[in-house]
């Protein structure tokens, strides 16, 4: 197996060459393949993208259409070529998204019935009979990659988006907010159209369980995991926290 730290070793080339492969294959492959690289195999590459281009082309595709609150994605192969995930497809195959699936859910969906488009594809391209088409001029999206700072979530966005947002960084790098100036991270959460008047991040605990207030509307939370301790049921954390009236979620960190 070549496992270079970069596709653009001369020695990489070198071995690259010698295998005479027909098709360089690529599953979720975070960076471009240089030209003198494209060129070895006689059929090119192809990558499996976990989206329907061109929409979320990036590293991030299957996060970005959870948060962006799309109903349907999928995957599709293509023939790498030097723009970001710009090649012409050869195929796709559609999920859909449901109203509670993280991050983790959908890809564990999508490496299945991507697997198998990716079978498929190759096949076609041995066989001839498979060639692919222009990606459309319109509908092009970003899915640049998802660092932590980016899951800190933001109580001034309405309940939906929330937890559209938590579910698209679980469980990595996973949602978190602030609590008594340390982190809190979170496990996805319920959107409630709540009729308590609730501050953004303000926290309300009784018999409907842990709710948060939003921009809009409430969550609930179902488990949290305080600094330096293992993730557990909001409600066990509510009572062992003894949380003060009108006590918010979202302060500033620490130094």
């Amino acid at each position: 197996m070549l496992q270079p730290r970069s596709p653009r070793e001369p020695e990489f080339l070198a071995q690259l060459a010698d295998l005479a492969v027909d098709c360089a294959p690529v599953v979720a492959y975070g960076a471009l393949v240089p030209p003198a690289a494209l060129d070895v195999p006689r059929h090119g590459w192809v990558n499996l993208h976990f989206s329907l281009l061109p929409a979320w082309r990036g590293a991030a595709p299957v996060q970005h259409a959870i948060m962006a609150g799309d109903e349907v994605t999928g995957a599709a192969t293509f023939q790498l070529e030097a723009g970001l995930d710009t090649g012409p497809v050869f195929g796709v195959v559609t999920e859909p998204i449901g109203a509670t699936d993280t991050a983790g859910d959908l890809l564990g969906r999508l490496a299945v019935s991507g697997a198998r488009l990716l079978v498929a594809t190759l096949d076609g391209i041995a066989d001839g009979s498979l060639r692919p088409e222009p990606q459309p001029a319109e509908g092009v999206s970003l899915a640049p990659r998802i660092e932590t700072a980016d899951a800190q979530v933001d109580w001034a966005l309405p309940a939906h988006v929330v937890d559209r947002r938590v579910r698209g960084v679980t469980p990595a790098p996973g949602a978190w907010t602030t609590w008594r100036g340390n982190r809190l991270r979170l496990a996805p959460v319920e959107p409630l159209s709540s009729s308590l008047a609730l501050a953004p991040g303000e926290l309300s605990i009784g018999s409907t369980g842990v709710l948060v207030g939003t921009g809009r509307g409430a969550v609930r939370l179902s488990s949290v995991q305080p600094a330096g301790k293992k993730m557990l049921a909001a409600a066990d954390w509510a009572r062992g926290a003894r949380l003060e009236p009108g006590e918010r979620l979202g302060a500033q960190v620490t130094a």
